[in-house]
């Protein structure tokens, strides 16, 4: 699941050098909806989402109902604005039956103003879905799936930990290809004793398929997950996964994909608007266990998020105690945030929306910015209106966002 980058809860955080900024916004900033799907048929050994192992009964019906009980007491936060995309992520969404994203989407419909034009995005697992369930989705208003196939490789499929294999993945992209227009695959690369030739062999099985859109990850051990207490045997080291870095964007470009995002590629026309979304700073409001949401009014900015524990969040059904956490941003944390999501975008962002989106004048940004500019991680697209990371910027990322924190 992508999400957008925030600060870490607990963790201590720089203060910015202007304290105390009031944030002031003056324009309506784009909406969308993230809705939580948390389980899965296993949990992958690197994964540090919020996914629990499914049980042998899925509460399908008493989950449909809480989502939306929990969107109709959220609605006086987001009352009359326009939501532009909603993406169902987990987990694994594609647990969920054909008829229970229907019941989802026509109660979306009902409560808020949806965009016609909306993108419409559910993950999927291709261990979890056939032909016939990508149609029953189709049908029921999901215009973009992500499938998350990560190698074509049965081996490396494996030491991941994944339900699927090789021919399941190469069936389900098929019948994805046939059902949607546009559609997403998810690959990782840096796993246990992948080389450069055999990450690129991935590449190139998935551009058969001429999908529209890659995301393609390193893999990373994350805190508190199997990999991390115990590596995997085999990892590649740095300079070869810098290789496969550089060997990858290579060959998509040629192909004709945009690197838009730090790890997104796409073809004309078919960027992740919902991701574009979070990496502009944009509101997003999060239901399901664990969703997290960003909500800009008058007052300032405020980031919630829902109960983790699946029991506990169908727990507060009819109690409508469904928000684990609802605290006000900081002006001077709202400069960090924005730019550890707008400067994960290669051709970076606009003065004009770091003011619209975090309410706060350039000034207050200015010295630091300048400062990257002259390091050369940052430079202007557009003198004093555009600016974007340089190569050395997107290569170094974590060294220029300790700016901004």
């Amino acid at each position: 699941m992508t999400q957008p980058i925030t600060f870490v809860p607990g963790r201590k955080q720089q203060s910015h050098s202007v304290p105390a900024l009031a944030p002031q916004f003056t324009q309506a900033i784009p909406l969308s909806l993230y809705v939580h799907v948390p389980w899965c048929v296993r949990k992958c050994p690197y994964c540090d989402f919020n996914s629990h192992t499914a049980p042998e009964t899925l509460p399908e019906k008493a989950f449909v109902d809480a989502l939306l009980e929990d969107l109709t007491f959220a609605l006086p936060s987001i009352w009359g604005r326009r939501v532009e995309t909603v993406f169902f992520g987990g987990g694994t969404p594609s647990l969920l039956s054909p008829e229970a994203i229907d019941r989802l989407l026509m109660g979306f419909r009902t409560l808020l103003p949806l965009s016609p034009e909306a993108e419409i995005t559910l993950e999927a697992n291709p261990g979890t879905v056939d032909a016939e369930r990508f149609s029953g989705f189709r049908a029921a208003g999901i215009n973009r799936l992500s499938l998350g196939i990560q190698s074509f490789d049965d081996a490396s499929l494996h030491a991941l930990g994944r339900i699927h294999d090789r021919a399941q993945a190469m069936s389900a992209i098929e019948a994805v290809a046939r059902i949607f227009d546009t559609f997403n695959l998810d690959l990782m690369v840096g796993l246990p004793h992948q080389n450069v030739e055999a990450a690129l062999a991935d590449i190139d099985q998935a551009l058969a398929f001429s999908p529209p859109h890659f995301s393609c990850y390193q893999l990373t051990l994350e805190p508190n997950t199997p990999f991390a207490a115990a590596p995997p045997a085999g990892l590649p080291d740095d300079d070869t996964c810098d290789e496969i870095q550089d060997r990858l964007e290579e060959r998509l470009a040629t192909a004709g994909y945009q690197h838009y995002e730090t790890s997104a590629f796409a073809k004309p026309g078919h960027q992740c608007r919902h991701n574009l979304n979070y990496w502009m700073f944009g509101d997003y409001l999060g239901i399901g266990p664990g969703a997290h949401g960003k909500l800009t009014n008058h007052e300032g900015v405020r980031r919630a998020m829902r109960h983790k524990l699946p029991k506990l969040y169908l727990g507060a059904a009819g109690a409508g105690g469904y928000t684990q956490t609802n605290d006000p941003i900081p002006g001077d944390a709202l400069i960090g945030e924005f730019m550890m999501n707008a400067l994960r975008l290669n051709a970076g962002f606009t003065t004009d929306l770091f003011e619209r989106h975090t309410g706060l004048p350039w000034l207050v940004v200015s010295r630091e910015i300048e400062s990257a500019v002259r390091d050369g991680f940052l430079e202007w697209a557009v003198p004093g209106k555009h600016l974007k990371p340089t190569r050395q910027g997107r290569r170094f990322l974590n060294v220029l966002l300790q700016r901004f924190l």
